[in-house]
C-alpha cells in the first residue's frame, strides 16, 4: 500500500484522495479507537489554517470522532504550534492540525500530534492508514455544529507573551510581519503590538484562497523591499501554518533559518541556556554554520530533512537547540515544535538585549555559496535505479571534493525532487546543479 503520511503528515489536494470526506472522517473515527486500544481518553483538540477546504475537512474529523464516541474540541484557525502546545497543557490525547503549511491553498494536509505535543509515531501513522485504505464505501456528510473555544486561542498568545523578559518590551523597534495570509494573521500582530513593538502587518487578510500566494517565507522578496523603503528594523515572513519564519534585516537581505540558529547559538551560550554542545539541524543547512559553531566549541549533528527527525536528534543527543534552513526552529525548552512566533521573540530577545541590530547580529555569519533546485517528478523511483542518475552524482561529489557538499532527495510533501549543491566557486555550483537538474529531468520528469 502507498505510504499517505509523509514528512509532515498527510497532504494532497482538498477532494482528492486521500483528503476526500469519507476518508477523513474515517481517519478520525480510526484516531480514537487507537486512543481508546492505547489507554488514552477519547478527547482530542483540533486546530486549522486559513484553507477555504480547511472548514469541511474539520467537519468530517468532527464527524468521525463522534462515531467513534469521542470527543472534540475545536480551536478554529491558529498555527500549528498551538495545538501542540495546548494538546499537552490542556491533557488532550491527540492533537489534530488541518494545513498544507506552504503549500498552494488547492492542497491541504492533516498533522496529529500525540498527547505529549510531538507527531505520532510511524506505528500509529501506519494503523491510521491501515483503517483508511481498508473502508471500500462512502459516507453521507452530517451537519454538526463547530464552535471554536477562544479561551484556547487566548492561552497561546499568554505563553507567547510570556516568553519575553520584561526588560526587552520597552525599547522603540519597528518590524513589518508578512503573514502569509495565513494562520499567524490573527496572532501575529496582535502579539507584537501588545509586547510593545512597532508593527506594520503585510499579507493578514486571508480569504481561503490567498494563503502563500506570493507572499510569505516562501516569497519574501516584497516584503524586503518594504522593510528598506520604510525604515523598519526587521522584517518577519511566516508561512501558512506559522511553523517556520524567515529573515529580513534593515539593509533588505533575506536571512534564513541558518542565520536563526547561528544568532540563537551564540546568545543561548552567552545566557548559559544551552543544555548540550550540540546543534541540530538538516542536510540541507550551509556550511558555514557548521564552521562558525566550530568557532563556539559546539558540534552540528544533521538529519535527513524534516522537523521530526530534527526533533527525535535533539531528544537523543540531548540538545535544546535544532531547526531547519527554511525557518523550523525548535526550543525544546519551550516546545517540541517549531513555532515562527515564538522564534520571533527569541530573536526579538538578543536582539533588544544586545542592542544591536539584526545586520550586526550576523555579520560573523559566513555562508559558503549554495545553489537549491526543485525538479517536478512523474513518480519517486529510487534514484539507485537509474545509473545515469547515480553517475552524475559521484561525479558532482568527486568535483566538489571537501570543499563542497552535494545532497539529492525527495520532497516529503510535494512531487518533486530537490537539489542542493554547495561549495566556494558560485559558477562551478551553478552547472553542477544544472546538470543534475538535466538528468533527473530526462528520467523521473
Amino acid at each position: 500500500m502507498t505510504k499517505l503520511f509523509g514528512t509532515d503528515g498527510m497532504r494532497a489536494v482538498a477532494g482528492k484522495f486521500p483528503l476526500v470526506y469519507s476518508s477523513v472522517c474515517i481517519l478520525g473515527e480510526a484516531l480514537i479507537e487507537l486512543l481508546q486500544e492505547e489507554g488514552f481518553p477519547p478527547h482530542v483538540i483540533i486546530g486549522r489554517d486559513t484553507r477555504e477546504s480547511g472548514e469541511w475537512l474539520e467537519q468530517a474529523l468532527f464527524q468521525g470522532i463522534r462515531t467513534g464516541a469521542g470527543e472534540a474540541v475545536s480551536v478554529g484557525v491558529v498555527p500549528t504550534s498551538a495545538v501542540s502546545y495546548l494538546t499537552k497543557k490542556f491533557a488532550f490525547s491527540a492533537g489534530i492540525v488541518i494545513s498544507a503549511s506552504h503549500n498552494p491553498y488547492q492542497d491541504n494536509g492533516i498533522k496529529i500530534f500525540s498527547s505529549e505535543g510531538m507527531k505520532i509515531s510511524e506505528a500509529w501513522e501506519d494503523r491510521l492508514e491501515n483503517a483508511i485504505w481498508a473502508f471500500k464505501g462512502s459516507i453521507q456528510p452530517e451537519s454538526i455544529p463547530i464552535r471554536p473555544e477562544p479561551v484556547m486561542g487566548q492561552k497561546y498568545i499568554e505563553f507567547l507573551k510570556s516568553r519575553l523578559p520584561e526588560e526587552c518590551l520597552t525599547q522603540n523597534v519597528k518590524i513589518v510581519l508578512d503573514c502569509s495570509n495565513g494562520a499567524s494573521s490573527f496572532f501575529a500582530p496582535k502579539i507584537f503590538r501588545e509586547l510593545g513593538f512597532d508593527v506594520v502587518s503585510l499579507s493578514a487578510n486571508p480569504n481561503g484562497k490567498n494563503i502563500n500566494n506570493g507572499c510569505g517565507s516562501l516569497y519574501p522578496e516584497e516584503l524586503a523591499e518594504f522593510v528598506v523603503d520604510n525604515g523598519a528594523d526587521m522584517g518577519i515572513a511566516y508561512d501558512g501554518d506559522a511553523d517556520r519564519a524567515v529573515w529580513i534585516d534593515k539593509k533588505g537581505r533575506i536571512l534564513n533559518g541558518d542565520h536563526t540558529l547561528f544568532v540563537q547559538c551564540r546568545f543561548m551560550q552567552e545566557k548559559g541556556r544551552l543544555k548540550s554542545d550540540t546543534v541540530v539541524a538538516t542536510t540541507m543547512s550551509n556550511m558555514g554554520l557548521e564552521k562558525a559553531l566550530e568557532k563556539m566549541r559546539l558540534k552540528l549533528v544533521r538529519t535527513k530533512v524534516g522537523d521530526k527527525f530534527v526533533l527525535d536528534e535533539m531528544i537523543k543527543s540531548g540538545a535544546n537547540l535544532g531547526g531547519e534552513q527554511s525557518g523550523h526552529t525548535i526550543f525544546l525548552d519551550d516546545c517540541p515544535t517549531g513555532d515562527g512566533i515564538l522564534t520571533s521573540i527569541k530573536m526579538l530577545e538578543a536582539l533588544t538585549e544586545k542592542r544591536i541590530s539584526l545586520s550586526e547580529l550576523v555579520e560573523d555569519y559566513q555562508e559558503y555559496p549554495q545553489i537549491l533546485l526543485n525538479v517536478a517528478v512523474s513518480r519517486k523511483d529510487d534514484f539507485q535505479l537509474f545509473p545515469d542518475i547515480t553517475r552524475t552524482i559521484k561525479d558532482i561529489e568527486s568535483q566538489l571534493g571537501n570543499g563542497g557538499r552535494f545532497n539529492l532527495r525527495y520532497s516529503g510533501t510535494e512531487p518533486v525532487a530537490r537539489i542542493m549543491v554547495e561549495g566556494q566557486d558560485q559558477k562551478k555550483i551553478e552547472e553542477l546543479a544544472s546538470r543534475m537538474a538535466k538528468v533527473l529531468s530526462k528520467h523521473l520528469g
